[in-house]
């Protein structure tokens, strides 16, 4: 753990960034929009690098229609799997070590005395979920959330690749959150650039416990898997 390098930015700019691009690449419903005058807000008291982006999803999200994005948001993250915003499933894809990579989560949270009670079952998110680690690391422990986002590095970096080369409009939300981080090198770059070309690892058992995120396989198989 203390191989990671400490932060660079301050930390309540951490914690605007962070908490925004939280809320910004969650499901778009009623009480999103209403927090988007606030986002707008946050956003341009950022330094331009963190704020600009976050700026373009707000803008994106108050000119659209509701349903309109509510249809784009399952399309770009619910049936594209190098869109996905799990972050285990980059590196580990259906397999038992994702199972373990899970619970690893689990405990960092329970460091700081947060329970994550998940049940995809019932729509509440795995604790690999970009938004529940933003939202972690912003409001209950921005130390360790920072190590969860460096050891889960790559796979950030890859969905913010795989959102720019779709051009999608959530883009800008991933992009804010890389730019507070170091940037990627070496063994790191090397991984995004291998997981890019291959795709996560397969395997055909060992997920059913840890609810592997539910693409459309009918979806893939037409294409629409990225």
């Amino acid at each position: 753990m203390n191989r990671h390098p400490a932060p660079t930015l301050p930390g309540a700019t951490l914690t605007t960034v962070w908490q925004a691009a939280s809320l910004l690449l969650g499901y778009p419903d009623d009480r999103l929009l209403a927090d988007l005058p606030t986002l707008r807000r946050a956003a341009g008291e950022l330094p331009a690098a963190l704020g600009g982006p976050l700026a373009e999803v707000v803008e994106h999200l108050a000119s659209n229609d509701l349903t309109e994005l509510q249809v784009a948001y399952v399309e770009t993250f619910d049936t594209r799997r190098r869109c996905n915003l799990y972050l285990t499933y980059f590196t580990h894809g259906d397999t038992r070590k994702r199972g373990l990579a899970l619970l690893r989560f689990k405990q960092t949270y329970l460091r700081s005395g947060f329970v994550l009670d998940a049940d995809p079952a019932q729509g509440e998110e795995l604790p690999d979920h970009l938004c529940v680690v933003l939202e972690y690391a912003a409001t209950v422990d921005q130390a360790l959330g920072w190590r969860l986002l460096l050891d889960h590095r790559a796979s950030v970096e890859l969905l913010r690749l795989s959102l720019r080369d779709s051009a999608s409009p959530w883009t800008g939300a991933v992009q804010a959150v890389c730019a507070t981080l170091p940037q990627i090198k070496g063994p790191e770059a090397d991984l995004v650039q291998r997981l890019a070309l291959e795709g996560p690892p397969a395997e055909e058992v060992g997920m059913t416990p840890y609810g592997t995120p539910g693409f459309d396989p009918l979806l893939e198989s037409a294409g629409g898997a990225r």
